[in-house]
């Protein structure tokens, strides 16, 4: 089956993602779909930063002849001699927030070396991928930034060259630039689809990379990250920081009202999340290297004002016992065997007197006893630090079925008034519990979403608790906001099922009494119907000679 043509692929409308994953998904042959990842996310990073390049030439050229602009040089020759200077000042570039892109790691240079078998660089005879490969490296020298982050992985023996220059084909008929000024949003959405699709393709080993938008969406619309410090101490791809950035664009704020802050353990997880925020133009701090969070926390000094994040669940092997004098742990030494309170004390560490936190864990964390677990949990309700949990249903994830929670840390629950000017109520000695495990909708046979009335639904209970001007009342069965006495009683287990209990069957209308009175009228109906049909049985059987009385 051959790739969908090309003419049809820049369809932007929805589903046009789909299209362009399929055409490259024939491709991979027998590929492992985490190698394949790097392949298809690198050149779709190469070919989009040319792209921009391209058009910001090809506007300064315009700009040149144009009698009403600033650039407007009059007579052909002098043109042509001014659009040689203009378009070569690297600075005509990085003012617009362009990647500087030598001509010979353009598209157009790569294009035209697709189906080449030797091709010379720098006095030897390298493939396309080789050329590849020195076309990343160049683009890192120019652009310093971009230092380490970008793939070198086209030149390997291992990789089918002939597979690679169809690859290139394919996306040249793929436009991801528009002057309009949705090219970041028309790359942003193919490079998120991608990433969804290579974790479910990965199975576990994608979930150490990809958050599922839907739990992102849910995170972001809680705690709100109008502007300020935003920190992921295991950043993965990067999408918290992308969908804080469109949050707080989306309400009015700019993109640089917000300061990202991130760490990764996994190099090329580390290097892909620089490519992800660097084809939105988002200014992200991720340390000068990766690093592992707890071993060497590459950003000691930050209190951030939200902290959003997706811990590794369960794991054992966090050289845990090197660390039990670490100041970090205020309310508890994590135990050794699982690092899930040692992500809770790393976020707590770092969070701004009036800053905020919302984070995923696994189930276990609302309720385990064991090596100290609930009583640093008790120490982190009693401190007043625990705002919100949030119980999610099954299936969301694509490294695994389990289901897991979210929880809400608040460094100042006694009530504030916001950045954006939005007023919290004193919330002291108060915890809000949602239940939301029978939300969400299948999108696949194995993977669930949480829809957008899903994400309103549980967001919208928890800022009518939160804020002053929000009219807030429990819903059996989905909400309680439950005082820390009673959390007490229920030994500082933070399971919302606890506490929200059974949600009431729905009514029919009818009055009580009148449907007592009809229920009881049919069932003296149906009793003497039974009587007579009991009667007419024994007279047919008295009839036959074996009667019962």
């Amino acid at each position: 089956m051959p790739p969908p043509a090309t003419s049809d692929l820049f369809d932007t409308s929805l589903g046009f993602e789909q299209k362009l994953w399929e055409a490259a998904d024939l491709l991979r042959s027998n590929m492992d779909p985490a190698e394949y990842k790097h392949v298809v996310l690198g050149l779709l990073f190469l070919k989009y930063v040319s792209d921009a390049f391209d058009a910001r030439r090809d506007d300064l050229a315009r700009f040149v002849r144009d009698p009403a602009s600033e650039y407007f040089v009059e007579g052909e020759e002098d043109q042509e001699d001014e659009i040689s200077l203009v378009t070569e000042d690297r600075d005509e570039y990085a003012g617009a927030n362009v990647f500087w892109v030598p001509q010979e790691a353009r598209w157009e240079a790569i294009r035209a070396r697709a189906h080449q078998d030797q091709i010379e660089v720098g006095g030897k005879k390298v493939s396309v991928g080789g050329y590849i490969d020195h076309a990343m490296d160049v683009i890192e020298r120019e652009n310093p930034r971009l230092k380490g982050a970008l793939p070198k992985v086209y030149g390997r023996p291992g990789l089918d060259q002939t597979i690679l220059g169809k690859l290139i084909d394919l996306l040249s008929n793929v436009g991801l630039y528009e002057r309009k000024g949705r090219s970041r949003d028309v790359l942003g959405r193919i490079y998120e689809y991608f990433l969804s699709r290579f974790a479910s393709s990965e199975g576990k080993g994608g979930g150490e990379f990809y958050t599922p938008g839907s739990i992102v969406r849910l995170l972001v619309e809680m705690i709100e990250p109008y502007r300020g410090r935003v920190y992921d101490p295991c950043c993965g791809s990067g999408g918290m920081f992308v969908q804080s950035v469109k949050f707080a664009e989306a309400h009015d704020g700019r993109r640089d009202q917000v300061s990202v802050y991130g760490q990764e353990s996994n190099y090329t997880t580390w290097r892909l999340a620089r490519m992800n925020l660097a084809i939105r133009g988002i200014e992200a701090d991720l340390g000068p290297r990766h690093g592992d969070t707890f071993r060497e926390d590459l950003h000691p000094d930050l209190r951030a004002d939200y902290v959003l994040a997706n811990p590794p669940f369960n794991i054992s092997e966090w050289h845990g016992d090197k660390l039990k004098d670490d100041a970090r742990w205020r309310h508890g030494v994590p135990p050794e065997g699982n690092a899930n309170f040692a992500w809770v004390q790393h976020i707590v560490h770092h969070l701004a007197p009036g800053g905020v936190a919302g984070f995923v864990l696994a189930n276990g964390s609302m309720s385990s006893m064991q090596s100290g677990e609930g009583e640093i949990r008790r120490k982190l309700v009693e401190a007043d630090l625990v705002d919100c949990m949030v119980a999610l249903p099954a299936q969301l994830f694509y490294a695994t079925g389990i289901p897991v929670c979210l929880w809400f840390l608040s460094k100042d629950r006694a009530g504030q008034v916001t950045s954006t000017g939005t007023a919290h109520r004193d919330r002291r000695g108060e915890v809000l519990f949602i239940d939301a495990r029978k939300l969400g909708a299948m999108e696949t046979r194995t993977h669930r979403v949480l829809r957008a009335e899903d994400v309103a639904k549980i967001a919208g209970a928890y800022h009518a608790w939160r804020n002053v001007e929000g009219e807030y009342e429990d819903e059996a069965g989905f909400s309680k906001s439950a005082r820390v006495e009673e959390i007490a009683r229920h030994d500082f287990v933070l399971t919302p099922g606890r506490y929200v209990g059974v949600a009431e069957a729905e009514g029919d209308g009818e009055p009580f009494e009148e449907k007592m009175e009809r229920l009881a009228a049919e069932l003296r109906e149906q009793m003497d119907e039974a009587t007579e049909l009991d009667r007419r049985i024994e007279d047919a059987l008295e009839g036959l000679g074996y009667g019962l009385r």
